[in-house]
């Protein structure tokens, strides 16, 4: 084999002329490898040898590889020779840039432009030569759009009239019907496997943002990707369109019928998931440093048309945030939820459908299109099909709160429904019934899509693992987004909701860290705003607080004398459970349920940045009396529980939680004791205690508590039936306190979750791409790689 001689002979420390073209021809000319075999045949040691003891061989390499594809691309790739080049330049480029990023002196050649080389040693051209990676990336470009290569050919005849590469429009090339273009083209696994393995070549350049650390300045944007996505692409509307059409019209399932999956190999997943992977690393994008009127929403005009401003840079996130036809957003919402749907699938049939494992890609890529496109996001919201991507999305948090290595897809689902709760609409979608029957790790029940989600809030609060306490912030917040809008929790939401305060209420958990009174505070203000809002349907919750109220009057009573706040603390050391798990009245869990399982000994996670805290994740918006949102600036908004101590986390400490310091873990309930060592005092007690906002809770318990007792006592009663239906017909009109106003806190976009987003995805695309390991062993910086 040609190949496997070549290799060693190219780290013979003599520079190998680059006219010297019998030589450099036997890395490519090769007629049958596969991506695999270059890896083989070109181990990691020999490509850093290489670049160590003879650069110029290597700088050689990487020259003529690209000058291949950038003939390939020129001549239209007519020969089955020439394709086959191309393919080897593109596996040789892959296996070799991973160990061109990893160099900090390396990283710049492919920004520099060759002086000469190729041309005979002329260099009058030279002025406008273009660096190699543009010429890199523009012959990608072309090569994905290659009539009889990665495309269908719309001649005919063949050879004499071959269509001219420069003179395509590659708009009527599209991979597949959707946004923007009507026509499916016939599916051709030659094709399929050709663009695969172009966007596999064009992922490994885009990594090398997973060589630099992570920053919070959002300046420094990916050279690669700000090319790739600037105009200087003539193809990047077809591109952006044929990633997302082939990703949102896949469909696992293999053609609606079952369990045919079984019959014919599946030649698009690989295509798909590589689809997905680029179209999130080209979205990358801070949004929170745009003023792009685009992408908050509140343009007007045609999609993807001139009236619109410019908008960002990036065509790609341009795109994104201008479609617009109603028809478009139904096809892309089908199309992702039922893709994030395909593993709940088969849990009840199972393998009736080819399981997909890029939901992690998906839901990134459901988080771009709601955060680019405020019109994408209204549309979601509009109908019931949101509940399409929430119960998947329940399904994986529940499914992935005990497992470490997932402690990634605990936040993005997290995230996705805290950026859903911050629109009225969500939860009023909520109070539809649910009937879908997926088996799940939870107590049955028979309710709403609220009463599900609070379930599954509830179980990873008290049986997932610890490094999701940075979460539950955001988890209670999302509930308390939604709890005005709540018509009706069932019997089992309910008692979960008072087991989260009776723990949370403890007073070894609300003195053992500065921040986690906020919790009690949240879970009153969904208490609040049910007996407010919506006291008619609730009787089950009304009931459930009438039976634990003496949770509420300990709360009103917690004691602020050093010596109690001692006592509390000692407590601590006795129960070292961040949660009691007792008397939460359980059940039994849903059947055919299996479940959640820690990860596996020993498998492989990245490390993630730390998320901002609640209070710079989100801004409180008031609702007013017509159901309009007045942002509140922090001057008017109250101020935080604290009064005048510092908020709940200095700036430099926003990073909560999950940092990329294994050692921090450890400080179990206190991630924001920054200072060292922090200590309780009772002037810290009063301080928020005297807000507690206990009023509303207390009328209503003044004015039940005694007619319940009365009924009990009269009727002999200890059947809670009659006792719910009294509390259903009661009513407290003209007795509470004066309804206080709605507060939503929504996400707002910063620079600290762009980060983390960065950070997440690129740990998922290293983890996922295993064959061939494109950058397994090689110096990343971005992350960490941690054995469970």
């Amino acid at each position: 084999n040609g190949s496997s001689a070549s290799v060693t002979m190219f780290v013979s420390p003599q520079p190998v002329e680059a006219t010297d073209d019998a030589f450099w021809d036997q890395f490519w000319a090769d007629t049958a490898t596969s991506v695999q075999d270059v890896f083989a045949l070109v181990p990691a040691a020999e490509i850093r040898a290489v670049r160590e003891e003879s650069p110029s061989n290597l700088a050689t390499l990487c020259y003529k590889a690209v000058e291949k594809l950038v003939q390939g691309a020129e001549s239209g790739c007519h020969t089955e020779k020439e394709r086959q080049i191309v393919l080897n330049c593109c596996r040789l480029l892959t296996r070799i840039l991973p160990y061109i990023f990893e160099d900090p002196d390396w990283r710049g050649f492919f920004w520099s432009t060759v002086p000469g080389a190729g041309r005979g040693g002329g260099d009058e051209d030279d002025e406008n030569a273009r660096p190699l990676a543009e010429s890199l990336l523009l012959a990608v470009a072309d090569l994905l759009f290659c009539p009889d290569f990665t495309v269908q050919s719309h001649r005919r005849s063949t050879v004499d009239t071959a269509e001219d590469i420069h003179s395509i429009d590659s708009c009527e090339y599209i991979w597949e019907a959707g946004v923007g273009f009507a026509h499916s083209p016939q599916p051709n696994y030659i094709h399929d496997l050709n663009r695969t393995e172009l966007l596999k070549l064009l992922l490994t350049c885009f990594s090398e943002a997973m060589y630099l650390p992570p920053s919070s300045d959002s300046s420094n944007a990916n050279p690669w990707v700000q090319f790739f996505c600037s105009t200087e692409n003539r193809h990047a509307l077809p591109l952006f369109t044929s990633l997302l059409n082939v990703v949102c019209a896949y469909d696992p399932v293999g053609y609606g019928i079952p369990y045919n999956h079984l019959l014919f190999s599946d030649y698009r997943e690989p295509l798909v998931e590589e689809a997905a992977q680029v179209l999130i690393v080209t979205l990358d994008y801070d949004s929170s440093t745009s003023s792009s009127p685009s992408v908050d929403g509140t343009t007007t005009g045609t999609a993807m048309d001139d009236v619109d401003p410019p908008g960002p840079d990036n065509l790609f996130v341009n795109y994104l945030s201008r479609i617009h036809r109603e028809e478009d957003f139904q096809f892309i919402l089908k199309g992702v939820a039922r893709l994030l749907s395909n593993p709940l699938v088969q849990t009840y049939l199972p393998n009736s459908a080819k399981k997909i494992q890029f939901h992690q890609e998906l839901l990134v890529l459901f988080w771009k299109l709601c955060d680019f496109n405020k019109k994408f996001l209204f549309f979601v919201l509009k109908s019931s099909d949101v509940l399409d991507i929430l119960v998947p999305i329940l399904y994986f948090l529940n499914d992935a709160r005990a497992d470490q290595s997932r402690v990634g897809l605990m936040h993005i689902g997290v995230f996705i429904l805290l950026l859903l709760s911050g629109e009225r609409n969500f939860g009023v979608r909520l109070n539809k019934p649910y009937s879908v029957r997926v088996p799940m790790d939870i107590p049955v029940f028979t309710g709403t899509h609220a009463d599900l989600l609070i379930i599954v809030f509830h179980k990873i609060i008290t049986s997932g693992h610890q490094r999701l306490q940075p979460l539950f912030d955001c988890l209670l917040t999302i509930v308390v987004n939604v709890s005005p809008y709540l018509k009706s929790l069932s019997m089992v939401a309910a008692n979960k909701l008072l087991h989260l305060l009776e723990a949370f209420s403890t007073t070894w958990f609300l003195f053992s860290a500065v921040q986690n009174h906020h919790l009690v505070f949240f879970l009153l203000e969904v208490f609040n705003n049910i007996i407010q809002y919506q006291f008619d349907g609730n009787s089950n919750l009304v009931y459930a607080v009438i039976r634990k109220r003496n949770v509420f009057h300990q709360l009103a009573n917690l004691p602020t004398d050093s010596q109690s706040i001692q006592k509390g603390l000692q407590r601590k050391k006795k129960t070292p459970e961040p949660i009691s798990r007792t008397n939460s009245q359980d059940g039994a869990s849903m059947e055919g349920s299996r479940p959640a399982a820690p990860a596996e000994p020993g498998t492989l996670k990245t490390s993630l940045v730390a998320t901002p805290g609640i209070d710079k994740l989100t801004e409180k918006s008031q609702v007013s009396e017509d159901g309009t949102m007045r942002s509140l600036e922090p001057e008017s908004s109250q101020p935080p529980p604290e009064g005048n101590q510092p908020s709940a986390v200095s700036d430099g400490e926003a990073w909560s939680g999950e940092a990329s310091h294994p050692r921090r873990d450890r400080r179990r309930l206190s991630s924001a004791s920054s200072s060292g060592q922090w200590t309780p005092t009772p002037d810290w007690v009063m301080s928020w205690k005297s807000k507690l906002p206990l009023q509303t809770i207390m009328r209503l318990l003044q004015v039940l508590v005694p007619q319940v007792e009365k009924i009990c006592i009269d009727k002999g009663l200890t059947d809670e039936s009659e006792i719910l239906k009294f509390l259903q017909h009661g009513t407290l009109v003209g007795l509470l306190p004066v309804p206080h106003p709605i507060l939503i806190r929504k996400y707002q976009a910063n620079s600290g979750t762009a980060m983390w987003f960065r950070t997440y995805m690129w740990g998922v695309i290293y983890l996922r791409n295993v064959d061939p390991p494109i950058w397994y062993d090689t110096d990343v910086k971005l992350f960490e790689i941690q054995r469970v």
